[in-house]
């Protein structure tokens, strides 16, 4: 078991700050929740969500609770609410995501919002080449990941209620101007020549056309619970990104798994493809535009040198909060690192397309 999955594999007791009223959420659950029965028991995952979730056992049923952190908050960060209302509606559907049951707007219950939905049982992969599975295996677990982002892309969002979920329309420049203003307002942090490069160049370089769709935000193999046994996705997991926004940048968010190394993120960058009989980058591209009748994506290393960018923008923005002091754990340090990195990789896909 590799360091980054024994960090975020399995539950630990309840950490010290992140402790709530048992019996409050108890009477709560009993009066929200179809089937509820205590008593219950309450665990804190690993994983390092930004909003703190918890798995409830009961004798007869497991839930997981995701709630908004303790303390002060900026305004419209971790919108619980938010992610537990796209769940439900995209449940509606037959998508992959776990029952919600309830949504808590009421602090006086364990002191902050909180949503309540199934607990999904399955595998979560941290490494994208997916070493516990047999190589003759690999392409289904792949082709699987594809299917689920084409079926989200698909799915109607005005007909399940999310019309309002966020901005229709000129995605990339709005993305692309709120970005780069965050890494031209953060002095501190410095500046980057590469980055530079990609404020002045992705404005002027949007492809023609624009499209609305639901998309996730953070697509990515360790946000999604596989079958135990079979090359098929249970439950797509961490909304917290998710908006309206155009499909291919979040297609393309996915993808750069492809040029990403992994010890930033999943990533594929420098592994034996072949070998590991994974899809191709062109392979995995083609099956996505098949499944959602495109011919294919053109300016294709626009949209990811985009996510690159955005990737390194708030890499950038935690090392300004390293260098200030608000962010000192390893995980910012290492992130603060990686930012030259990402925006380097950025600008090796911007130049594919001149």
């Amino acid at each position: 078991m590799t360091d980054i999955t024994e960090a975020n594999t399995g539950t630990t007791a309840v950490r010290e700050g992140y402790g709530f009223d048992e019996a409050a959420l108890t009477r709560w659950m009993e009066s929200h929740v179809e089937g509820f029965a205590g008593p219950l028991t309450v665990e804190q995952f690993r994983g390092g969500q930004s909003n703190p979730t918890y798995k409830l056992v009961t004798p007869s049923k497991k839930y997981v609770l995701r709630r908004k952190p303790p303390g002060q908050l900026l305004k419209g960060a971790h919108a619980v609410e938010r992610e537990a209302r796209v769940m439900q509606a995209l449940g509606t559907t037959g998508f992959p995501v776990p029952r919600v049951y309830g949504i808590c707007t009421d602090e006086d219950v364990i002191g902050t919002w909180f949503f309540v939905m199934d607990m999904v049982e399955g595998r979560i992969f941290w490494d994208a080449t997916f070493p516990d599975v047999a190589r003759e295996d690999r392409p289904a677990y792949f082709d699987a990941m594809n299917e689920t982002m084409a079926a989200l892309h698909k799915v109607d969002h005005e007909a399940v209620g999310l019309g309002d979920y966020g901005k229709p329309g000129n995605y990339f420049a709005r993305q692309i101007g709120r970005w780069s203003k965050q890494y031209l307002a953060d002095e501190e942090a410095g500046r980057d020549p590469n980055m530079d490069r990609l404020v002045e160049w992705l404005p002027d370089n949007i492809p023609p056309g624009d499209e609305t769709s639901v998309v996730h935000g953070d697509f990515r193999c360790d946000n999604m619970i596989f079958h135990p046994t079979e090359p098929s996705v249970l439950a797509v997991l961490d909304w917290e990104l998710s908006t309206l926004g155009h499909p291919l940048a979040d297609f393309a968010y996915h993808a750069m798994m492809y040029r990403m190394p992994p010890d930033i993120v999943a990533g594929l960058e420098g592994a034996d493809l072949a070998a590991l009989n994974i899809p191709s980058e062109e392979a995995y591209v083609a099956a996505y535009c098949e499944r959602m009748g495109r011919k294919s994506i053109a300016n294709w290393d626009f949209y990811v040198a985009f996510q690159f960018f955005r990737l390194a923008a708030i890499f950038h923005g935690i090392k300004g909060r390293v260098i200030r002091g608000t962010a000192a754990n390893a995980q910012a340090q290492d992130r603060a690192k990686a930012f030259p990195r990402l925006a380097e990789l950025a600008v090796q896909a911007m130049e594919k397309c001149t």
